[in-house]
């Protein structure tokens, strides 16, 4: 089971932070992945962490402004939203697939993320 909180309003340039609360399985052997839809949009992959060195994919949409980390002790993943941009509203999902991120085109496979979410709302405006 995974479950995201810490959506709500944010204003532009500021910050939030979501959390992706997890149970049910191993942590440590799954990938983590953020994934966001907006309306009248597809769905795009924003930040997925590895589930053993850590390491970070990014899809094509934020650029540096957000980041992903994860605390296994707590089995929860961070999507920490800076400087955001009223383009970033959408709702947010959390999905798990095992081991990897799946490469450079990861946003690419959502198929492979087999658990996901009930997801958060994020809206950006002032």
């Amino acid at each position: 089971q995974l479950v995201e909180s810490g959506g709500g309003l944010g204003q532009p340039g500021g910050s939030l932070r979501l959390s992706c609360a997890t149970s049910g399985f191993i942590f440590g052997d799954y990938a983590i992945g953020w994934f966001r839809q907006a309306p009248g949009k597809e769905g795009e992959g924003v930040l997925c962490i590895s589930r053993s060195d850590g390491s970070t994919w990014s899809g094509d949409s934020v650029k540096g402004r957000f980041t992903i980390s994860r605390d296994n002790a707590n089995r929860t993943v961070y999507l920490q939203m800076n400087t955001l941009e009223p383009e970033d509203t959408a709702v947010y999902y959390c999905a798990a697939r095992t081991h990897i991120c799946g490469g450079r085109y990861w946003y690419t496979e959502q198929y492979a993320f087999a658990s996901w979410g009930q997801g958060t709302q994020v809206t950006v405006s002032s």
